[in-house]
């Protein structure tokens, strides 16, 4: 078992009429000016703005707003908050969404208080040193950026896709009231519930196998969120599996799955170049590729692939075939994709086979020209990244 340290300072407020809790919670964590940072128009649309902005003036706390945020948030956008940051005065940000609005308020908070350019983080030549407070009020369970020291961006030139960690961009809170997900699209729903699943399994896959404890909370977790979907694919305002992924998709990103393990993250990577380059729903890239990587690499670790069919997808241990028992975990796992309407191959998720150029693209950004690579359970080099988009792409 790994050595750990364990930090989730987010304060978690989680339930029905949980926004009322919000004006409080600014002043708490010192805000007098807010922007109120969102995406499209659902939350406009479905009256959570006006709510939020009813709250605020009730308490007489100060706010502009900037909406706008896209899928795989983009950096013009965090550039041009970062710019309103500083003409207003604003001292505390609130992401009104999902993980793509807290990504980019998160950068917006990055690069209010720095003096060069924000892509700096991202491009290696600097490390975050301040950040402006971030609070969220929760409306899509996927990312789990709410409780995470995660933040990714897509830069616009280029369409490069980075990540930072730090602590010092985790969220001061996060309001959590399931009702805000009832409205979700079936879609988004499944790509919300496949990126919970994605981040759990890729601390699951790791080279410790004597993590017994965080093992059977990561199982349990992967099962609740396998079982919960289906549900609330057919009643959208089940409010009790809502919950439970939304939930879920904090407790999968706030390292607590990591404890005693080592996280790999290699789908990630892997998949951080396909939206970068093809505009895909992150959720659905990752299940596009998660097959191809995990048959990349099962037979260095087959125990670890056998522990997941048995006690996460209930497939029967042939303990004379172990292989072919991780394989039908894997099989499995993919079934459960395509049954709620996620791709499991490139072809699948962009309508066409990716092309040998587009592959050696996706390589070329996600080993950096060659001279990085990724996973910690199995590493992976260009050869082996190449190798699992081609196998994705059959």
């Amino acid at each position: 078992m790994k050595d750990f340290n364990f930090y989730a300072p987010t304060r978690v407020v989680f339930g029905r009429e949980s926004e009322a809790r919000l004006p409080e919670l600014i002043k708490q964590y010192g805000g007098t000016k807010v922007l109120i940072h969102y995406g499209g128009g659902s939350a406009r649309r479905y009256g959570l703005l006006d709510r939020v902005e009813q709250m605020l003036h009730e308490a007489d706390i100060d706010f502009v707003e900037l909406g706008g945020v896209v899928p795989n948030p983009l950096l013009s956008k965090v550039k041009e908050g970062i710019g309103l940051c500083c003409r207003e005065g604003v001292d505390f940000i609130l992401a009104v969404g999902g993980g793509s609005v807290i990504d980019s308020a998160k950068a917006i908070g990055y690069g209010v208080p720095y003096e060069g350019y924000v892509w700096d983080f991202w491009d290696g030549k600097a490390v975050p040193q301040a950040c402006l407070p971030v609070g969220v009020v929760l409306t899509i369970p996927a990312a789990g950026s709410e409780m995470s020291s995660s933040c990714v961006i897509t830069n616009d030139e280029g369409m490069l896709k980075r990540g930072v960690n730090s602590d010092l961009c985790r969220c001061k809170f996060a309001i959590m009231n399931p009702e805000r997900t009832y409205t979700l699209p079936p879609y988004q729903t499944a790509a919300g519930a496949t990126d919970i699943m994605m981040h759990t399994m890729e601390r699951y896959f790791s080279k410790y196998e004597d993590a017994s404890l965080t093992d059977a909370i990561a199982e349990a977790l992967l099962r609740t969120v396998k079982d919960a979907v289906f549900e609330v694919l057919k009643n959208p305002e089940d409010y009790r599996n809502r919950a439970a992924i939304m939930w879920a998709s904090s407790l999968s990103h706030n390292d607590l799955t990591e404890c005693g393990t080592e996280k790999d993250f290699a789908c990630h990577k892997l998949e951080h170049e396909l939206s970068g380059l093809f505009g895909v729903t992150h959720g659905a890239g990752l299940a596009a590729i998660w097959g191809s990587w995990a048959r990349y690499v099962m037979d260095k670790h087959l125990n670890r692939f056998v522990k997941f069919a048995v006690n996460v997808m209930g497939v029967t241990n042939d303990f004379s075939e172990p292989r072919q028992t991780a394989l039908r975990g894997i099989e499995a796992t993919e079934r459960f994709f395509r049954a709620i309407g996620m791709p499991t191959s490139i072809p699948a998720l962009i309508g066409r086979q990716a092309t040998e150029e587009e592959i050696e693209t996706l390589v070329a950004k996600c080993s950096r020209g060659g001279k990085l690579t990724i996973g910690a359970m199995e590493v992976l080099n260009s050869s082996d990244m190449a190798a699992i988009y081609r196998l994705a792409n059959e």
